[in-house]
């Protein structure tokens, strides 16, 4: 399938959000209300069922995680480096941060699985399970470490962070999820991901670029750009198999993921700039991951 094909469907949900919200008039009280049972139910159950996806090998899968694991510390560096060089707003930066090692885990599955059939659907489970908790870890510290207060306690009381290290923790012990339990989860995933792309949509705001310009450019261009290509670097250097390396690039190119929004919203974050970071990777990931993948084809 096609890869703009792939991604259409968040675009249809971003515009429903915003014809929601300013052409339906749907109230923010509305909005804020969907925002909190994506938050604290339906993307916990999201993450808890994508991260005990498939069984995680750690003895047979230990390239693939330090791959994953060095990409992900490479675009947080890379991310964070914008506070020393870009000086931008703290809340701005603590909100945005995030936007450049994130990633959309469906479009992912979805490409992983169109590219390299079930081998590369497996491959991607895999980063992604190693990947989660680590990216939920950052963009929780950096949006408590903002905050002020007490860091550990803001770690250990976000819903995002205790549900992906909960179903770390469950795939290692080798739990598996009973068929009823995982249908139900499937459900509240689904609706947790069209709900949350729809409160991003609701949220969008070319206006909230105002003054951050640059801070949003820089985001873009670390997800987009700068991550691929640290993939490529990576893959070589661990001596990844060709499907390790091509999926591993396809992850590093994938655009953020609406969670991104929904942990901004939830802690206090500026929830409009990372709903257009949002946007508008989106929309530029038709074009790059195409072009990034021609490199492994």
């Amino acid at each position: 399938m096609h890869i703009a094909l792939l991604v259409f469907p968040d675009f249809l949900l971003l515009a429903l959000g915003l014809a929601l919200r300013h052409k339906m008039r749907f109230s923010a009280e509305f909005f804020s209300g969907v925002e909190r049972l994506v938050y604290y139910i339906l993307f916990p159950a999201l993450l808890i069922r994508a991260v005990m996806a498939e069984p995680i090998d750690l003895a047979t899968a230990a390239n693939l995680m330090q791959a994953a694991l060095a990409l992900v510390a490479a675009g947080a560096l890379m991310a964070w480096a914008a506070l020393w060089l870009l000086r931008p707003d703290p809340l701005r930066f603590a909100s945005t941060v995030q936007c450049a090692f994130r990633f959309n885990t469906y479009i992912g599955l979805a490409l992983a699985l169109s590219l390299g059939g079930q081998e590369g659907l497996s491959t991607m489970a895999l980063i992604v399970g190693f990947s989660v908790p680590v990216v939920n870890l950052l963009a929780v510290y950096a949006l408590a470490r903002h905050a002020g207060g007490k860091l550990f306690g803001a770690l250990m009381r976000n819903p995002l962070l205790v549900s992906t290290l909960l179903g770390l923790v469950l795939n290692l012990a080798g739990v598996q999820l009973p068929g009823p339990v995982d249908v139900f989860l499937n459900r509240l995933g689904a609706a947790g991901l069209a709900l949350g792309i729809i409160c991003v949509g609701a949220s969008l705001s070319f206006h909230a670029s105002h003054g951050a310009g640059k801070l949003v450019g820089w985001m873009l261009a670390v997800k987009l750009l700068a991550m691929p290509a640290a993939a490529l670097l990576i893959g070589a250097m661990l001596g990844l198999t060709p499907i390790e390396r091509q999926m591993l690039l396809l992850f590093a190119a994938l655009p953020t993921a609406s969670s991104a929004y929904v942990l901004a919203a939830g802690m206090g974050g500026d929830a409009r700039l990372v709903s257009l970071v949002i946007s508008l990777g989106t929309t530029a990931s038709i074009i790059t991951i195409p072009l990034w993948l021609q490199l492994t084809s």
